[in-house]
């Protein structure tokens, strides 16, 4: 066994660089350390009042905030077998040419409505196309609409939010009343005279749902950045003599980034289930390109006749947005320094492992 005062010196030094990292990265790095050492020296006996510095935490002291966050993330399983999935299912609308050797506008009226099959997995439509070939083709829309919502929707809220959050006062409650007045409008009302008058293209639909989703990543960066404005990191930025602009980029923003990134993965989901409720009313996407809303409105009225017609969109929109929100729990789990979930579980693990 070590001797007792070097593993004593060892930890203190452990634990004064924790102390020392700003925001996201200290918190997690302290958490982390204290983790391991719990874990590894269950049934271990230590002199009094020296505890002993497991080898593993050692390392998670030399290790930088992706990696914490990778760390934590691997720990869930659901969301590493989502994040698989939506892979799987974005490579495939990727390379839908590749993997089919229809085209979805391709007909055959004397293979319509034909159940699933070796030449048809999911069967055909009333004008004889291939529907796993549109459902592959539509996934590329409904996939693009998402992702395209998330980021811009991202982009405006995090400014908004963290601008209030930053600076506070007058700017902070214009910012916060007008979030407040885009939340009262009633979205779906907006999103149909939107579409209708705009014209229905994809990016028509971009826009028009991304000025609808911003208000909420805009209160949940308000939020982070009243609470971190008041941190020793912040405080210590101001002192060196660094202008408001570098804190918020270079010392807030960074550390805020978990919160972000979590929302703007869920705001994915929710863009690719209103996009698809949009569709399905008639007010989405318009023309013959395919998307999983698209999909079911024209399907809509075959539900006895030819379910597999309903059937396969709906299971591409289900699986989608499951796995999305179950990603974005692992996220939040990986970027959260005071998640007990996860770490509770490999702690148990652990000990499990060594009785």
């Amino acid at each position: 066994m070590p001797d007792a005062t070097q593993e004593f010196e060892r930890r203190r030094a452990l634990e004064e660089q924790a102390a020392g990292e700003g925001g996201f990265h200290g918190a997690a790095l302290q958490r982390e350390i204290s983790e391991v050492s719990e874990a590894d020296s269950a049934g271990l006996t230590a002199p009094v009042g020296l505890e002993e510095v497991p080898p593993e935490a050692a390392e998670i002291a030399t290790m930088s905030q992706g990696q914490l966050a990778w760390r934590r993330f691997r720990r869930h399983k659901l969301a590493m077998a989502s994040a698989i999935v939506l892979l799987l299912i974005t490579l495939a609308a990727i390379f839908a040419p590749l993997l089919t050797p229809y085209t979805f506008s391709e007909q055959d009226l004397e293979a319509a409505r034909q159940g699933p099959s070796l030449s048809h997995y999911f069967g055909t439509d009333t004008l004889g196309r291939d529907q796993f070939t549109r459902v592959l083709y539509g996934g590329r829309i409904s996939l693009f609409v998402g992702a395209a919502v998330a980021l811009f929707a991202t982009l405006i809220g995090t400014t908004v939010g963290a601008l209030a959050g930053f600076y506070g006062g007058k700017l902070d409650n214009f910012l916060m009343r007008l979030t407040d007045l885009f939340l009262s409008i009633p979205s779906l009302v907006v999103l149909i005279m939107a579409s209708t008058i705009l014209g229905g293209s994809v990016l028509d639909i971009v826009i028009v749902l991304a000025i609808t989703f911003w208000m909420y990543d805009a209160r949940i960066i308000r939020g982070v950045f009243l609470s971190m404005k008041e941190k020793e990191f912040v405080e210590a930025a101001r002192a060196s003599g660094a202008r408001n602009r570098r804190i918020i980029f270079r010392e807030m923003l960074p550390n805020a980034m978990g919160p972000i990134i979590v929302s703007s993965t869920l705001s994915v989901a929710a863009a690719i289930l209103t996009e698809s409720l949009l569709s399905y009313l008639g007010f989405g996407i318009q023309g013959q390109t395919p998307t999983w809303g698209n999909l079911l409105d024209d399907a809509q009225n075959l539900m006895v006749t030819a379910p597999w017609l309903i059937i396969f969109p709906g299971l591409a929109i289900l699986v989608t947005v499951i796995c999305v929100n179950f990603l974005g729990d692992g996220l939040r789990d990986a970027f959260d320094p005071g998640g007990q979930r996860v770490l509770a579980t490999g702690r148990t693990r652990r000990k499990r492992r060594r009785a």
